[in-house]
């Protein structure tokens, strides 16, 4: 029996972080779907509105992507927990790991800035051999108001505005999610440099605008709306640039098993490159 070389690119989805993420499908039946290179997406609303799925969505699709890493903050450790396997790394609840990470990420960041300006360039792009670093922080104000002190909280907070703020063209994707971003969990300054929202179910009119945007809800876009049995539906604003609804792709822990499993499989060396392209010697 011969098989492929093992430098073969095994046979799969040759996708990357530079095209369309599949999200869900949008009321009208449509795909939804959002390219996430160069941008970066919070996700709000109440418990169990479906923040988690979209997050899940996002990283199933990162890991099965060719150039692209994982840096994964949980502070529940279960919802993003099942792709640690497939992570650089991995914070539970531990707020100064969370920290650390952070500053690892602002040098990765600070380095690919320092190489872009010496080939008088101004952001990663597909052609350029370097990873896709995409970061998921599920619920941030476990770090930014929950665990460790003041300081740390604050820390937190000003390493991760620094990463959204400028990660972007250096080929760093953020996705975070939170049940309320008010002030007090995200300052402003951070929310608003957020250029995709995704809004889930919403106790208040005022709840779905501060996660969309002020005057989103009056003209119609209200995510308080969202019926609390209608679970992964939310008001996206991405590309289009106004809000749309759409429900979320739902992965069980089956589903998720199978694609670490698989996404696994394509990232090992020296396995054939796919079962059915054994050949006879």
């Amino acid at each position: 029996m011969a098989y492929y070389s093992p430098a073969t690119v095994p046979v799969g989805p040759a996708m990357t972080m530079y095209d369309p993420v599949f999200l869900g499908l949008y009321e009208t039946g449509e795909l939804c779907t959002t390219v996430l290179y160069n941008r970066n997406l919070l996700a709000a609303g109440e418990p169990g509105g479906g923040k988690s799925g979209a997050m899940q969505a996002i990283a199933c699709h990162a890991v099965l992507c060719d150039r692209t890493r994982l840096v994964l903050m949980d502070g529940k450790q279960v919802e993003l927990g099942m792709l640690r396997p497939l992570a650089d790394e991995f914070v539970g609840a531990d707020i100064d790991h969370a920290i650390t990470t952070l500053k690892r990420l602002q040098q990765v960041m600070n380095n690919r800035y320092t190489w872009l300006l010496a080939h008088g360039r101004r952001k990663i792009e597909r052609h350029d051999d370097v990873s896709i670093i995409v970061v998921l922080i599920d619920e941030i104000a476990f770090f930014s108001a929950t665990i460790g002190t003041k300081q740390q909280q604050e820390e937190f907070i000003s390493l991760l505005r620094d990463l959204v703020a400028r990660g972007r063209a250096a080929g760093i994707i953020t996705v975070a999610a939170t049940q309320r971003p008010s002030v007090d969990i995200i300052p402003t300054s951070l929310r608003d440099i957020f250029g995709f929202r995704l809004a889930f179910r919403c106790t208040t009119p005022n709840s779905s605008n501060i996660i969309l945007g002020h005057g989103w809800a009056e003209a119609g876009f209200n995510a308080a709306t969202i019926s609390p049995t209608n679970q992964g539906c939310a008001y996206l604003i991405a590309e289009g640039g106004s809000p749309r609804l759409m429900k979320v792709a739902y992965l069980s822990d089956a589903h998720i098993a199978q694609i670490v499993d698989y996404a696994t499989w394509i990232r090992a060396t020296g396995r054939p490159a796919d079962p059915s392209h054994v050949l006879a010697a």
